[in-house]
């Protein structure tokens, strides 16, 4: 085995060997220094064996430099953690006491409670493998939590609930299949660490978003997390099984900081390695760090050695785990130069140039917390963007806010403002209404507060603003008219995601009516507050039902999930009419109306079935239905005149959100083409030509 660990900086590196228990620490000095790194050969050996590095240099945090020999280091390149992080004072780089002062140095060993690293043995059997290609455009991405999916769910195995390996099992695979996923997007699993302060308080980072290893599966999320290598093997049957069920795998992954936090926080790796290499100091005083990220730190993809820790770290996902893709957390803090985010730094260019990579599904949060931050639609080709403003336009439309009407229009034909001058096409928008950061999608139509006691900040966590309506009743409640209207709602959420143009993401447990009682900050509750409910009763197997039907027919009708926002082919048949929109009179929007219809909140959308941006899964152009989507986001009924410039018969009503169990495509629109629409719904029509 060669051991090798990058320390520009450092006089000197110590390799520490540990035997089974954690114990019997043997020291070795590393000679050899190439370019940077230091590195050592051993000959004998093992998988299992377990090792850290103590790194020597100065100590002196005005000019930026931390490294401390008294603090076991975790290597940043560990395939495995053999032993977890327990919290103690002798983890921290200082003395008790001086965190705001001079950080005077620390002579205590933190050996004893640091996490090890262990040595693995990589080889797998990728034999049978079907690995799935789904194009960006026919995606349905499922947002979904490794432990809190399967932790309740009757029929895993109780020893998998919780694990990759349950994740994969029959019920879970099946459930996905049956709502038509393409890929599984899993919150973080890079090894990461429970803050301190949450521990402290009987709780510990449910979300993951704490990350300390970029190479190692996080070893809890393993159905037996004490065998090292096995955990490894578990995580890639689970990527084997997924894959042979039709299912991408996706990656959330979190380069923009580390678990070791602010200025004084503790010294677990990066900080004691080469404090300056990976992290971003402040200018002139690089005793403390930019905070880009409002966890303390933001790693220095200015420098060359964090920007490779990034590629080798997904160049290993992608090539041994066989991961599909990544969505990167606050990724504009990762594509910040000296200050600004900068579409041509080096963190794109490097991910552009590597043929590993490149063709890998690539997603950006497109925000971080810092001034010029927020980036929606200015990522560059290749890349597909969590769509903020889809989100938020959603929530307010169906929540009844006025003067949407051109928003609204916007984001359902695939936010062309945002990707169509750049030549990008409609799935670079990640249509979401509800992610794992905010209230759930049962939760945003019954609670207008956020209610986060349970998370122990007095309420004063979670974002404040989150364009909810609770129906008229906060909470809980029997009351059978606000709970009907409750149910309108989701479905009219989940028709307005699902039949938008672009790629829509379900925040995991969605479909089953997942409630966080109001909480819409979870990431330190890993109960059933969080965990995913699946003895569903009539109203919840519902809405499950509908949702799927919903999915299916997206999936079974290439005009909703279009290849691209204008195609000037000449050949098309009525380019300009490949998507019209209609007022509830039956007469085109005009511009007048789009400038000075603030008061609609009605509006109807057609899809040309014929539009040559409509492409099959290999590309080529298609011919669909014709659709036609009525939105009434009004409190009182609508009587919707289908225009004279479509057609005089064939409709039919494919859904109806007010009426939920209508049989697909069963019903014909009346000869005198009028649709009743109910306060508050969503009608999909569609046409055979």
């Amino acid at each position: 085995m060669n051991f090798s660990l990058f320390s520009e900086s450092s006089d000197s590196v110590e390799l520490c060997l540990f035997d089974e228990s954690g114990g019997c620490e043997q020291r070795i000095r590393i000679r050899e220094r190439t370019s940077g790194a230091w590195h050592v050969y051993l000959p004998n050996v093992a998988p299992g064996q377990l090792y850290g590095y103590r790194v020597h240099g100065p100590y002196e945090p005005a000019r930026g430099l931390r490294f401390n020999p008294n603090k076991l280091l975790l290597d940043p390149y560990a395939k495995a953690i053999g032993r977890k992080l327990e919290w103690a004072d002798e983890l921290f780089g200082y003395t008790l006491g001086h965190p705001d002062g001079d950080l005077a140095f620390d002579d205590r060993d933190s050996a004893p409670f640091a996490p090890l690293a262990a040595v693995v043995d990589p080889t797998f059997d990728w034999t049978g493998e079907n690995r799935p290609a789904h194009q960006a455009h026919e995606a349905i991405i499922y947002e979904a939590h490794v432990r809190g999916m399967t932790m309740l769910h009757p029929d895993v195995p109780e020893q998998l609930r919780g694990t990759y390996a349950g994740i994969a099992s029959p019920p879970i695979v099946k459930h996905l299949q049956e709502l038509g996923i393409t890929a599984i997007e899993l919150m973080p699993v890079h090894y990461f660490v429970n803050d301190r302060h949450l521990v402290d308080r009987g709780l510990r980072n449910y979300w993951g978003y704490n990350t300390l290893g970029f190479f190692a599966p996080e070893p809890s999320y393993a159905s037996n997390p004490h065998l090292r290598v096995d955990v490894i093997r578990e995580f890639k049957q689970m990527v084997k099984d997924l894959h042979n069920g039709g299912i991408e795998v996706i990656l959330d992954v979190v380069y923009n900081h580390t678990a070791e936090g602010n200025h004084a926080g503790p010294t677990l790796s990066f900080r004691g390695i080469d404090n300056l290499a990976y992290y971003r100091t402040v200018p002139g005083d690089p005793r403390h760090y930019m905070d880009y990220t409002g966890c303390g730190n933001t790693l220095n993809m200015v420098h060359p050695h964090s920007i490779q820790l990034m590629m080798d770290s997904l160049r290993y996902w992608v090539a041994e785990m066989h991961v599909d893709g990544f969505r990167f957390d606050l990724a504009s803090a990762l594509a910040r130069e000296l200050k600004d985010v900068d579409q041509l730094g080096a963190f794109f260019d490097t991910i552009y140039q590597d043929p590993t990579i490149a063709p890998a599904k690539l997603i950006a949060e497109p925000w971080d917390l810092g001034e010029g931050g927020y980036q929606v639609g200015n990522f560059p080709p290749g890349w597909m963007e969590w769509n903020g403003k889809y989100r938020d336009t959603v929530r307010k439309y169906w929540k009844g806010d006025m003067g949407l009407h051109s928003e609204i229009a916007t984001r359902l034909a695939g936010s062309a403002d945002l990707y169509e001058t750049t030549r990008r096409q409609p799935s670079a928008s990640i249509n979401f209404v509800t992610a794992h950061d905010g209230f759930t999608l049962q939760d945003l139509v019954s609670y207008e507060q956020k209610h986060n006691a349970a998370n122990g900040e007095d309420n004063r966590d979670g974002a404040d603003d989150n364009h909810t309506w609770n129906c008229g009743v906060e909470g809980p409640t029997d009351d059978a008219d606000t709970i009907a209207l409750r149910e309108r709602q989701k479905r009219n959420l989940w028709c307005a995601l699902m039949l938008a143009q672009g790629a829509p993401m379900i925040s995991g447990g969605d479909e089953l009516s997942r409630t966080q009682l109001g909480n819409n900050n979870g990431y330190c509750q890993d109960s059933e507050l969080s965990w995913y409910h699946w003895d569903l009763d009539d109203r919840r197997r519902g809405f499950l039902d509908f949702a799927r039907r919903v999915n299916g027919y997206r999936k079974r009708h290439p005009n909703l999930h279009r290849y691209a926002f204008y195609d000037s082919d000449p050949d098309a048949v009525h380019p300009d009419r490949n998507i019209v929109w209609f007022r509830a009179d039956g007469k085109r929007m005009e511009a007048k109306d789009w400038e000075d219809g603030g008061w609609m909140r009605t509006l109807g959308m057609f899809l040309n079935g014929m539009a040559p941006e409509i492409r099959s899964s290999d590309g080529r152009c298609v011919q669909d239905k014709d659709f036609l989507l009525l939105l009434n986001a009004h409190h009182e009924p609508v009587a919707f005149r289908i225009s004279y410039e479509l057609y005089h018969s064939g409709w039919r009503v494919a859904f109806d959100t007010a009426r939920p169990y209508l049989p697909v495509e069963r019903e014909a629109v009346k000869r005198n083409r009028i649709v009743d629409m109910a306060p508050r719904s969503f009608v999909v029509l569609s046409h055979e030509r």
